[in-house]
């Protein structure tokens, strides 16, 4: 201390003493502050480090990972930016600098900037490929719509629906399309038609209005909510040159609601139609038909078969003459086999015949049964029968031959 009892202070107790102070002060520890991005640098850390500059001044500002990590988009120099946080004193460098926990766009050159960032980010993953979209079903039965149940939209939608194709049902998720909350309710509609309510197709839109207007509908975790549903999805938000980040990830995009009621369900005059084409084809094909089949069974009808049956028989008669003749030859053959043979029998058996012995001058004796052979075998007054070729005579031996 000096004579006049000054406090001395070192530069490290002067920095944390300014640090101190500004801690304490209720402005300074929950502040916004808006400017404009430059210097800006993503350190490999995750930490963002950069300057916020007006015309006529500037101030330097961090934002440590764990505050980055849940910014919606990535600032760059140029940006015009809302920054929440807390000024203070860097002790080392004696510098102040904001603190920032939040950061948010500002105006519409950064939503324009946050949309583009989204865009790249969900093309580069695939969401928006047209392999991986799915098909809108020509004969949807239940229609579910996601949209503000007070807006003309869901009026022009129920309408059209109605008139094009009236059998179907249509079910409608009330839900918030702008301001807080809407996000919310938009990605509870789908996970209701997915999960609890199941449809054919589902419309998700409303209508026109500005960027601020429609920007629920460029949030990222509906745009993945819409691009991971089961159920295919029209997106219908705004005008036709209104584009939203839903619209790239939807399995189709429709430029305004009336046009997504018509490309979600045909036109029942068009089917009627085509209904009657299809009748008067089938009656013309089944004319043709019957004409075809008349003209196949005259000619049938015309055909030798029937005017001439007994043609018919001529082949097989042929066939059948032809084997009698065969069967007559081979009999004739085997006849005359047989009559050969029996020849060579009946001269073998005329050999063997006695009478033809007899016929030549002999004689056979016999005693009743028995045949004599020998004149010693005869005794007086045996009866005995001579069998002659022309007949027999009886005689009585008289004495025993000598």
């Amino acid at each position: 201390m000096n004579g006049r009892d000054q406090i001395t202070l070192s530069v490290s107790q002067l920095n944390d003493y300014l640090r101190m102070q500004m801690d304490g002060d209720r402005v300074l520890s929950d502040v916004w502050v808006r400017g404009e991005v430059s210097n800006f640098v993503n350190h490999r850390s995750g930490h963002w480090y950069f300057t916020l500059k007006d015309p006529d001044a500037q101030v330097r500002a961090v934002m440590f990972k764990f505050n980055a990590i849940r910014a919606r988009f990535l600032p760059g120099d140029g940006m015009k930016v809302l920054l929440h946080g807390r000024v203070s004193v860097y002790s080392q460098t004696g510098q102040y600098q904001i603190y920032g926990e939040e950061i948010l766009p500002d105006g519409i050159g950064s939503l324009a900037m946050q949309f583009e960032q989204l865009r790249k980010k969900l093309e580069a993953e695939g969401l928006f490929d047209a392999s991986r979209k799915k098909q809108i079903p020509k004969y949807p039965m239940r229609i579910g719509v996601i949209t503000s149940p007070t807006g003309a939209a869901i009026q022009d939608i129920r309408n059209i629906l109605c008139r094009r194709f009236p059998c179907a049902e249509v079910f409608v998720f009330p839900a918030l399309v702008q301001g807080d909350g809407a996000v919310e309710q938009l990605i509870g509609g789908l996970l209701f038609f997915e999960q609890v309510h199941p449809v054919d197709v589902i419309i998700l839109g409303r209508g026109g209005g500005s960027m601020e207007d429609l920007w629920a509908f460029n949030d990222e975790s509906l745009a993945r909510t819409v691009a991971g549903c089961r159920i295919p999805v029209i997106s219908a938000v705004g005008h036709e040159s209104d584009f939203t980040i839903c619209d790239f990830v939807a399995d189709l995009r429709a430029p305004t609601p009336s046009a997504a009621a018509e490309l979600a369900v045909p036109d029942k005059r068009e089917l009627c139609g085509m209904l009657s084409g299809m009748r008067e084809r089938m009656a013309y094909f089944a004319l043709q038909k019957i004409t075809i089949e008349k003209r196949a069974v005259s000619n049938i009808g015309s055909a030798r078969v029937f005017t001439a049956p007994d043609a018919l028989l001529d082949p097989a008669r042929m066939r059948v003459a032809d084997s009698t003749k065969r069967m007559d030859a081979a009999l004739d053959r085997s006849a005359e086999r047989a009559r050969s043979e029996l020849g060579k029998l009946c001269a073998g058996l005329e050999a063997l015949n006695p009478m033809s012995v007899l016929s030549r001058g002999y004689a056979a004796v016999s005693r009743g049964e028995e045949m004599i052979l020998r004149a010693d075998a005869v005794r007086k007054g045996d009866e005995l029968q001579i069998r002659f070729a022309d007949g027999s005579v009886r005689a009585i031996a008289a004495k025993k031959g000598e």
